[in-house]
């Protein structure tokens, strides 16, 4: 600390000064040293602001002492930096005479003993001084690797963490089942061993009543909620077949697995005098109980060929509780269904497949 302090202080006694001001002042900023160019360029040398152009003044530039500066020009920024580095700029800009601050990585040092160095920008647009080397200190030399150091875990049996909680190391938070992750799910261990955010915690999921099933019920214990991995079934009036999952979960999320069932009627076969398939097998209508088929059931009726005679087979299906006949469907008449029963549609020879078209 003593160290930045004097050289904070040596920056403060070489910061930019007019020409213009008093003598007494100009006599803070140091000499140019001789050969110092060798090193590095620098500007033009200068007494005042007259001495140089439009877009310069006389200004202390360190070693290179009252020199011609464009005080607008910046040096880079962001810095490439070598391994266990790390910089802060400390002005607002990276501008003429700005300080950057590099600092060595927990467990590196400087060759000094120190783990920061302070650079300022010159008049040449370059930081002062070399790139800093971070190596390990000369105590921990028979070991080159460097202690690791971690950030706290947080003391939560419910919360899990993914990952080593060493420095500069991300890790992942998740919830036992039953519980929901509130905060952020990620995190950083930060280079001072303290986290870049609050550790996220662990709330008790609930999943709100089930919808009502319209025709059926939900069997479950009427609850205002229902904790994470609860199951609740679901069943169908009589003549109403089950559309669905016939159970569902609740989640950890506090969700449930899925929507709740449908509950689907039953459809009227739409022909009374005429056989009809169900199942792969030909029937009359009345002899199916009630004259019904559940949900689903697929149904093929018998139309006319157009030009010739013989049947060509139509499906419809129901769906809860409407089954629609094929446009080509005729019902027959009760003449024809009680004078010519063997002329009905549904009892004359099927039409070949070439003549389907």
């Amino acid at each position: 600390m003593d160290l930045v302090i004097l050289l904070l202080s040596v920056w403060a006694l070489s910061s930019p000064v007019s020409a213009q001001v008093p003598a007494a002042a100009s006599d803070l900023c140091p000499d140019r040293l001789l050969g110092n160019e060798r090193i590095r360029t620098c500007p033009k040398p200068c007494t005042q602001d007259k001495d140089c152009g439009n877009k310069r003044q006389c200004l202390c530039d360190g070693q290179c002492g009252l020199s011609c500066v464009a005080p607008g020009r910046s040096c880079p920024w962001p810095l490439p930096l070598g391994e266990h580095l790390e910089a802060r700029l400390l002005s607002p800009t990276p501008s003429f005479s700005a300080l950057l601050e590099v600092r060595c990585d927990p467990g590196f040092t400087l060759p000094n003993g120190l783990d920061v160095a302070i650079r300022r920008c010159q008049g040449d647009r370059q930081w002062s001084g070399d790139e800093p080397i971070c190596t390990v200190p000369t105590d921990s030399a028979a070991d080159p690797t460097p202690t690791q150091m971690f950030c706290p875990r947080p003391e939560d049996d419910i919360l899990h963490t993914n990952g080593t909680g060493t420095l500069g190391d991300t890790v992942q938070y998740s919830c036992l089942f039953g519980y929901t992750l509130v905060g952020s799910r990620e995190n950083l261990c930060q280079h001072d061993q303290t986290w870049q955010h609050p550790h996220p915690i662990c709330q008790k999921s609930f999943c709100p009543p089930p919808k009502e099933v319209e025709n059926g019920y939900v069997v479950a214990v009427q609850k205002t909620e229902y904790e994470a991995g609860f199951e609740t079934h679901f069943l169908c009036k009589k003549n109403f077949l089950l559309d669905g999952p016939n159970q569902i979960f609740c989640l950890s999320n506090g969700s449930w697995s899925g929507p709740p069932p449908f509950c689907r009627a039953r459809c009227l076969i739409p022909a009374e005098r005429s056989r009809i398939v169900i199942g792969g097998v030909k029937r009359w209508p009345y002899d199916v109980t009630d004259a019904m088929v559940p949900h689903g059931e697929k149904v093929t009726f018998f139309c006319k060929h157009p030009s010739q005679q013989c049947s060509l087979a139509a499906s419809e299906s129901c769906f809860d509780g409407k089954l629609n006949q094929p446009h080509c469907y005729l019902e027959p008449t009760w003449l024809q269904y009680k004078l010519f029963p063997h002329r009905l549609v549904s009892e004359i020879e099927a039409c070949e497949p070439g003549d389907v078209k």
